[in-house]
């Protein structure tokens, strides 16, 4: 039953405390959710949103993202020569590229061997001990 029928039943009980109450508008006994809830959810929803986009941005600027170690590239240096424009050397292998990197494209404009007194490149990372615990977990869950 709906409150409207309990209105119509106690209306009919005169001076009982029940009829006042039943006598509430039904606009007032069926209001929904105000505004200041649904600014609330869209506030929630933005911040969530948010949260992903800035643990995206953290991933990518952090190399976080899965396989990235062990490429064969990595990037010894890097200097800004304009707002959108960078020279970058990369290591690949034994060889160092000296590239011109702009927003439309990249350009080689070096090449040469690797340089006797230049740092060794890191080997590659293991993985960190929550990592090897959890393929431990997954490989003995699967097993």
């Amino acid at each position: 039953m709906r409150f409207s029928s309990f209105a119509v039943v106690f209306a009919a009980l005169p001076g009982c405390a029940l009829a006042q109450a039943a006598s509430v508008p039904a606009s007032l006994a069926t209001a929904g959710p105000g505004v200041g809830q649904f600014v609330q959810v869209l506030l929630m929803l933005a911040l969530v949103l948010a949260l992903i986009v800035g643990a995206a941005w953290l991933a990518r600027r952090f190399s976080l993202l899965p396989g990235q170690t062990g490429n064969q590239l990595r990037v010894v240096s890097g200097v800004m020569v304009g707002p959108k424009e960078r020279v970058v050397i990369v290591e690949q292998g034994e060889n160092w590229l000296v590239l011109g990197v702009t927003a439309h494209s990249v350009n080689l404009l070096h090449s040469q061997p690797r340089p006797e007194g230049a740092p060794e490149s890191a080997p590659a990372a293991s993985l960190p001990p929550f990592a090897e615990k959890l393929a431990a977990l997954m490989k003995k869950g699967r097993g």
